[in-house]
């Protein structure tokens, strides 16, 4: 036999039968003879073995203590134990067996069949190692692809944040009367959504949301204005109903705009909260809204969230046919337009978050 030898400790108290199976096994393994349960517990604090062959019937600690006292230490726990017996009964079995042990061989043995058993046993055992093994392995390389899957999530949420950025600049670089209108509104929604959340309403429809991809798609709600001309966008004065009309099919630009990227890539959460909050931010509760006049509750969450976001920052903000509203003003207006303009859940979530919309306006500079 090449390499080390397998580790085999015998347990048995009758010295005739401890002396017969040390012969017989010596051939093959490295054996220890124990003659008492105690003694076991001695080599074990230098050995731990491959295999244990233990007596059951034996003065002051028998077999079955011993397998329990195995069991109960992890360092032992895992070592197989065949038990030998005199007894002849199947309710013996059964306990060894309950106990943890492998298998049952009765004296006395045969010497072929006992080799045999212990064979099969330890091959068994090796094979379970190995398979256990295998798994750390894989669990390991499991976790470092988990790793660099994660990695290439922040690249891309990176990469996705960087171009929303740029996007943004562009978008507001051209309408030069609303500028952090972006990052004002993106401010307000997740100040509104977290009041939301906390408060338990509309629960049931945001349980599955991934909140960090809807409040970035909140940046696209105004996409659509890259197809408006500079000039309505920028008229120092009061729109005409033409004019007006051209600066509502910003929506419908803003929706075609990003079917468009869906179609051209994977489905993606962030896409589909960005297709709601663009088409349907200026819908109103009460139906009077564009581009479809959605009633109610048939308004996504999405578009009712930014609908007060939004409508908020317009008020406060100057443009040039107007003067900014203050604060107080424009969260009356909010209050009044619920039932109509608003969705009446979500303006009382509003009013528990006013103050904290009054210090974002502050810190993110109006423009």
């Amino acid at each position: 036999m090449s390499g080390a030898r397998d580790k085999i400790i015998l347990v048995e108290d009758n010295m005739a039968t401890l002396t017969m199976g040390r012969n017989m096994l010596k051939t093959f393994y490295e054996v220890y003879p124990a003659p008492s349960a105690a003694k076991l517990f001695e080599i074990l604090i230098n050995v731990i073995p491959d295999l244990i062959l233990m007596d059951i019937e034996m003065p002051e600690m028998d077999g079955y203590e011993a397998m329990r006292r195995l069991k109960a230490d992890p360092r032992f726990a895992d070592i197989p134990v065949i038990f030998l017996t005199a007894k002849d009964d199947e309710d013996s079995e059964l306990e060894g067996l309950n106990l943890g042990a492998v298998d049952y061989c009765y004296k006395p043995f045969s010497a072929p069949l006992l080799l045999k058993r212990i064979e099969t046993h330890l091959c068994m055992d090796k094979q379970k190692k190995e398979l256990q093994a295998g798994k750390s392995v894989l669990s390991e390389h499991a976790g470092t692809l988990a790793m660099m899957v994660r990695e290439e999530a922040r690249e891309i949420l990176k990469l996705q944040n960087a171009i929303l950025t740029i996007v943004t600049e562009m978008m507001e670089y051209r309408d030069k009367s609303t500028g952090g209108h972006i990052n004002r509104t993106t401010l307000y929604l997740r100040a509104l959504t977290e009041e939301m959340v906390r408060e338990g309403v509309y629960a049931d429809e945001t349980a599955g949301w991934d909140m960090d991809a809807f409040w970035a798609s909140a940046q696209l709600h105004d996409l659509g204005k890259v197809s408006v001309s500079d000039v309505i966008l920028n008229k120092p004065g009061k729109l005409t109903a033409e004019e007006y009309d051209a600066i509502k099919t910003h929506v419908t630009a803003g929706i075609d705009a990003v079917e468009r990227i869906l179609s051209l890539t994977n489905e993606h959460v962030f896409l589909r909260h960005a297709l709601l909050t663009v088409g349907t931010h200026h819908e109103k509760w009460d139906g009077s809204g564009y581009p479809i006049g959605l009633k109610g509750k048939n308004i996504p969450l999405e578009g009712r969230l930014m609908a007060i976001a939004d409508v908020y920052d317009a008020l406060i903000s100057a443009r040039p046919y107007k003067k900014p509203f203050a604060h107080e003003d424009a969260c009356r207006i909010i209050r009044e337009g619920a039932g109509k303009h608003f969705d009446p859940a979500l303006v009382d979530v509003f009013e528990n978050v006013r103050d904290e919309f009054e210090r974002i306006a502050k810190e993110a500079a109006l423009g």
